[in-house]
């Protein structure tokens, strides 16, 4: 949980934090109170972007390059991650594989669900477990937080390729920290941000008909945006939501189904 007082900084990790929902989170924790660790897969100038960000707004950090999607990765991350500072605070997984652009678009069905399922689904389950149990085990006073990134359709479902995979990793992902939360409960808080229409990288070169599509399917009829979801994470590890566990949170400016 962050200490805005300042008094004892708050270590934070943030997965994806290169880019997207997981730079715009490091930069809204960002200042005295927090020291960040923040991992990122391959793009290092996007990472070095942000760190310095973040130390330009009054907090330490550093970089820690891994591949998600290896089971041997997640456990040395979450070790070294730990092995820093002797503790962590707060940890957010929002990294996510990206199937939507580059190279990855032209994947088959079963190479986008594989990668989907390593990287936002086993990662988060062993990353987040693995932290969670040393957060629980260390004890204290010191009130810590997880927060998990989920996705607000994979309630309803949504047709197409990009429907199903997403559903299912995102919906695994929603499962598993509603029972995770009561693994870890009272020590540690676990949550999810399912984000609806936020405009990352996909969203900024989407066709006229998804563009239509993502504002008329929020009662706020616009795209959101990586620090609307920053700003929610924000709350969920700060004191003021202290009595908020095992929630899934939609941020997606009010659902409206849309023909």
């Amino acid at each position: 949980m962050i200490d805005t007082t300042g008094s004892t900084k708050t270590i934070v990790v943030i997965t994806g934090a290169s880019g997207g929902i997981g730079s715009a989170v490091a930069r809204a924790l960002a200042g005295p109170a927090t020291e960040q660790i923040l991992q990122y897969h391959s793009n290092r100038s996007a990472a070095d972007e942000t760190l310095t960000a973040i130390t330009q707004s009054g907090s330490k950090g550093s970089l820690i390059q891994t591949d998600l999607g290896d089971d041997q990765a997640c456990r040395a991350l979450v070790d070294q991650a730990w092995a820093q500072k002797g503790r962590v605070d707060c940890w957010i997984h929002a990294a996510g594989a990206d199937v939507l652009t580059g190279s990855a678009a032209s994947w088959s069905y079963e190479e986008k669900l594989r990668r989907l399922w390593e990287v936002d689904v086993l990662s988060t389950v062993n990353c987040c477990r693995w932290i969670g149990e040393m957060m629980a085990a260390d004890g204290g006073d010191r009130s810590s937080s997880i927060v998990t990134i989920g996705w607000d359709q994979a309630d309803q479902g949504m047709e197409g390729m990009s429907g199903e995979v997403f559903a299912t990793a995102k919906g695994a992902v929603a499962a598993f920290t509603r029972s995770l939360a009561q693994s870890l409960t009272p020590h540690v808080r676990v949550n999810c941000v399912s984000p609806g229409w936020i405009r990352t990288a996909w969203g900024a070169s989407a066709s006229p008909d998804w563009q239509e599509r993502a504002t008329q399917q929020s009662l706020a009829k616009r795209w959101g945006t990586p620090e609307d979801v920053a700003k929610t994470i924000a709350f969920l590890t700060s004191d003021n939501a202290s009595f908020i566990n095992g929630q899934i949170l939609h941020v997606n400016g009010g659902f409206c189904y849309y023909p």
